[in-house]
Parts: C-alpha cells; structure tokens; sequence
C-alpha cells in the first residue's frame, strides 16, 4: 500500500494515482466515520459538525477561499449560546484557571504514585513540594474571596502549574513564545464551561503581535517572577 506511513496534514488523506505514488487529497466530510453526539464540534461558522473529520475535510475542500481561511475549530461539543465574557468575570479568570491547573498537576502526582508515566521525574519532583504542602480546598465551586485568600497564603504553589501549562502548549520551546493556535486545544475543550477564556487568551497577548511569550503568560495569572 504506497499510502502506508504516508501522513497528510488534518482534513486531508492519502490516495494513490494510476501511477501508484501517493497523494494527500481533501477528505470527503461525507465519508467521515460515525460519531457519537459527545464528539460533536463547533466550528467558528457557528455550525456543528458530527466531528473534527468533517469539519477539517469540509475546510480542506474550501481551500483558498476567505470562507475556509476563517474556518476553524472553536470548541468541543454542539453548537450553542456562549455568553459574552464581562470585565468582572475575565478578572477573576485567573483565580478559577490557577486553581485548576495546580488541581490537575495534583492528579497526575497521585496517579503516578500508583503507574508512572504522565509526569517526568523532573516534573514528579517538582509537584511533590507542591503536594506535600498543599492546603487542598474542598471539592465544588470556590467563591472569589477564598481563591483569592489562597493564592496569597500560598503563592508558590501556583506558580509552576502556571509555567508547566505554558510549555506543554508550546510546540517549539526553543522561542519560549505561543503561536495563535498553539492554545487552541486546551481553548476548543474548555469554552463551553469557561467561556472567558477566549478572551483571556486574547487580552495575554499584551503587545498584540499574535504571540504570547512566557513574560506575558505568567503576567497574565499574575505570576511575578
């Protein structure tokens, strides 16, 4: 099979023409295989596809057209009203976001108590410090006021999560720098619970050059080293 370990880009897939030298051609969204309701996505047409297949391969065939270049993928699930993100509530993103990435890094520590093999051994001695000292708050939704007491009392603990989030979005560490789809993923999957991070994400890029460098990230959480 000439298309065997032949890789084309999403949207796209391999065929081979008479000759038998394989091709990457757009993806029938037709010929998509079946998807279940939660795999559903929402593109930025404000339309929902029964999956990333269909979307890409619908994009792929409106290639070099303003349609298809503004097309995207803008979060995970159905189609629906997302409230615009008020003044009030993009403040205290950072305190729910924090505490999130800090809870996660806590999940991966306890899972690889059990079976190493999320975290490195760098990232494992790291969290420990965090784990072994963490104040955990109670399960459920926090108030302002006790996010905000917790970061103070124990700021340290917030600050690599904040970093770790930073270089496991970044595909090419060596620029220290985030491109606009860089943060796409963890964006599409958390819109339709947190739907200020869209605009989170837009207002870190601070000098708007469509880069978010590490500096600008962390001022962003308000991260001061």
């Amino acid at each position: 099979d000439p298309c065997w370990n032949f890789h084309c880009k999403r949207g796209k897939v391999c065929h081979a023409d008479k000759q038998g030298k394989p091709h990457c051609i757009c993806q029938d969204p037709a010929a998509c295989p079946p998807t279940k309701d939660y795999e559903h996505v929402c593109g930025t047409d404000n339309k929902t596809y029964e999956g990333t297949c269909q979307l890409f391969g619908t994009k792929c065939h409106l290639e070099g057209t303003k349609v298809g270049r503004q097309l995207h993928l803008d979060y995970m699930g159905s189609c629906k009203y997302i409230p615009p993100c008020t003044d009030y509530e993009v403040d205290q993103f950072p305190l729910r976001m924090r505490d999130w990435l800090k809870n996660i890094l806590m999940q991966y520590y306890e899972r690889d108590l059990n079976t190493s093999g999320i975290l490195t051994e760098k990232q494992r001695n790291k969290v420990k410090k965090i784990y072994q000292n963490d104040k955990r708050l109670a399960a459920g939704d926090h108030p302002v006021e006790l996010l905000l007491h917790d970061f103070e009392k124990n700021y340290h603990m917030y600050v690599y999560p904040v970093h770790w989030q930073f270089h496991q979005l970044d595909q090419h560490p060596a620029d220290r720098l985030l491109t606009h789809s860089e943060p796409a993923p963890l964006r599409a999957s958390l819109v339709p619970m947190e739907h200020c991070i869209t605009r989170f994400f837009h207002e870190c890029d601070g000098d708007q050059d469509k880069l978010v460098a590490l500096k600008e990230w962390c001022h962003c959480f308000g991260i001061k080293e």
